[in-house]
């Protein structure tokens, strides 16, 4: 009963892991600028990549006759929790790199970062 319920909650994870690189995907398609499709990229590589491995941890977990379950489980799990961590790091250093080169065209409305500058 347990493992069927962790299978299913697996494959639900693991859909919604593929809805959210769809629309990540989509984002890079139709958004205008390199920030705004910075965010989109990480949600697509944040959510659909996280979601998926917890999927396939729980649905590891679900199934008795998978030799080696709770290697796969666990090795799914680590490398979830580290790309949870390491994701938005990445993004946020991306975005201050390109803000600080600017080598990106953009016309804030407020610039914070500017303004730290000037002081």
């Amino acid at each position: 009963m347990i493992e069927s319920i962790l299978f299913w909650l697996g494959s639900a994870l693991f859909i919604a892991g593929g809805v959210f690189d769809l629309i990540g995907a989509i984002g890079m398609v139709r958004f205008p600028n390199f920030y705004v499709r910075l965010h989109a990229a990480t949600i697509g590589g944040i959510y659909g990549a996280v979601l998926p491995l917890m999927g396939i941890s729980l649905m590891a977990i679900g199934i008795p006759e998978l030799p080696g379950r709770f290697a796969i489980a666990g090795a799914s799990f680590v490398t979830a929790i580290v790309l949870l961590v390491v994701a938005p790091v990445g993004s946020h250093i991306l975005a201050y790199a390109a803000h600080k080169s600017k080598s990106v065209e953009w016309s804030p409305v407020v610039d914070k970062l500017l303004e730290d500058e000037e002081k």
